[in-house]
């Protein structure tokens, strides 16, 4: 297949093309910026430079590399995130996952290309409610924290026009929290630096639940997504959801760090707002039943245990 991979050079992105390539397709690999055409090429890609909020140059670009699909990787996130600021921090992001999104799915319907797979997420954006892990039939937190509800906003954009559209093949992928190279969480990552300096507290107990994924597995379920998925939404997961309490503790040792301190939420709450402290005390994990069973798809590292083992030690 020929694939237009719109962020081919961000996290997920640069693990993707070489997979792609390899398994045979050709990729065409969006970048705003000249100065990385020559590691899209290196990597197998034709590049096509695209500005991804002015329509024009969207559709020019799904005009010069005349895909059979379409996927939508584009992110804009740089430094740490603050979740007293959370919308703030994803604010060019939430453009990309909506006005980006938008300017793509309408090339895509002049130019008749009817596969299209978009990223999402899933943690701290499922519903804070019934056991510690939910499918993806659980939908969004219909109540977010004043400070993220832009953000869940733009993530309920992608999810209702990319997996509701009648006229496309639809797949929205909703990744847990990305370990490994290149992201947040590996060496020089902002969170495990901020992790092993003991900046990132165990609060109230830590008993919110997360999901993580290693990116190459991240990677790994996409191009079977691309290749074989069924229209609909996918948790793209490992095996071990696990709570705060127990995560957070191996990612200190797995970064070099001190065991985290414990805080009470009274006292962490001024410091990381509402929507911190859900994350921290009662976020969900997701189950990846349904990526396992529809796409066929299993992760080389099962469990973050011995993700960030191997991974970041």
């Amino acid at each position: 297949m020929r694939i237009l991979l719109a962020g081919a050079t961000g996290v997920i992105g640069r693990h993707l093309v070489p997979r792609l390539v390899g398994a045979g397709h050709e990729v065409v690999g969006s970048t705003r910026s000249l100065d990385r055409v020559a590691a899209l090429e290196d990597a197998g890609a034709a590049p096509v430079q695209m500005d991804p909020l002015d329509v024009g140059s969207v559709l020019a670009a799904v005009e010069q590399a005349e895909p059979d699909v379409i996927v939508h990787q584009l992110t804009a996130l740089a430094g740490g995130i603050n979740p007293k600021r959370f919308d703030q921090d994803f604010a060019m992001t939430n453009r990309l996952r909506t006005e980006a999104l938008d300017h793509l799915l309408a090339a895509a319907r002049k130019m008749g290309v009817r596969r299209f797979v978009a990223q999402s997420f899933t943690g701290w954006t499922n519903p804070r409610s019934g056991g510690p892990v939910v499918d993806e039939s659980a939908g969004l937190d219909p109540d977010p924290a004043p400070g993220a509800r832009e953000t869940l906003a733009a993530i309920a954009h992608v999810e209702e026009a990319v997996a509701g559209a009648e006229d496309l093949d639809g797949l929205v992928l909703r990744y847990g929290m990305l370990y490994g190279p290149g992201t947040a969480v590996a060496r020089g990552g902002d969170m495990l630096e901020s992790v092993a300096r003991g900046k990132f507290p165990v609060v109230a107990g830590g008993r919110g639940v997360w999901s993580f994924v290693h990116v190459a597995d991240a990677a790994a379920a996409t191009v079977r997504a691309i290749e074989q998925g069924a229209v609909g939404i996918y948790n793209i997961v490992d095996d071990d959801p696990a709570p705060v309490a127990e995560w957070l503790p191996a990612l200190a040792e797995a970064g070099g760090g001190s065991r985290p301190r414990a805080v009470p939420g009274w006292l962490a709450r001024p410091m990381i707002g509402r929507h911190g402290l859900n994350m921290m005390t009662a976020a969900r994990g997701a189950s990846n039943a349904r990526a396992k069973a529809d796409l066929g798809w299993r992760p080389v590292h099962p469990s973050w245990r011995e993700g960030f083992r191997t991974s970041l030690g």
